[in-house]
């Protein structure tokens, strides 16, 4: 058995297991509204696509959620709203965005989270919440891994781990005020 996520500062949780992210995703989902934007930022294999499946599972959306690497978009019907799921990894200029409906899927009827968006941050703006994901196996992270395994039990219920793996810190940073307020609605709901 392992905790839930544990918030060790101001939007900035560390997750113990791939099923951690995934319920760090699932409490963010459910505070997303149409409008919402993240961009998930992380090395490969840092748990991006298995944050945004918590996402939609916090959206009520049932569907098989991937990265869309190769398709550039996916689009999950949720039974509120739409969750817009793109991978930029792939893109090399910003004049493709408007060409694989970025802009029009981040003013539409649902949220968007967007997967290696970081090099295009300043054509996506400030209405939107960057997410940083990343893996606790080196020397610089054992404080940041300290803290956040000190009391991990205190005032959380428990969750399954499917295997041992890696920490992982993910840390929210807010560009504007509705960002701001997910980032508060997270920390309610695990601290």
């Amino acid at each position: 058995m392992s905790k839930l996520p544990r918030m060790v500062d101001s939007g900035t949780f560390v997750s113990s297991s791939t099923a951690e992210t995934i319920f760090l995703g699932e409490k963010c989902g459910e505070l997303l509204a149409a409008g919402d934007v993240l961009v998930l930022t992380g090395d490969l294999g840092a748990g991006k696509t298995q944050f945004t499946k918590g996402i939609a599972r916090g959206m009520g959306i049932t569907a098989d959620v991937t990265s869309p690497t190769f398709t550039i978009e996916m689009v999950y019907e949720g039974s509120v709203m739409p969750l817009y799921h793109f991978d930029l990894y792939r893109l090399n200029d910003s004049s493709q965005l408007d060409d694989i409906g970025l802009f029009d899927a981040m003013e539409s009827d649902g949220p968007t989270v967007i997967e290696w968006g970081e090099q295009f941050a300043d054509d996506i703006g400030d209405d939107r919440v960057d997410v940083f994901i990343s893996r606790l196996d080196g020397a610089d992270d054992a404080n940041a891994t300290d803290a956040a395994t000190s009391d991990l039990g205190e005032g959380t219920g428990d969750i399954s781990a499917t295997s041992v793996e890696p920490q992982r810190k993910i840390c929210f940073v807010a560009h504007n005020k509705r960002g701001q307020e997910l980032i508060e609605g997270l920390a309610l709901f695990l601290h």
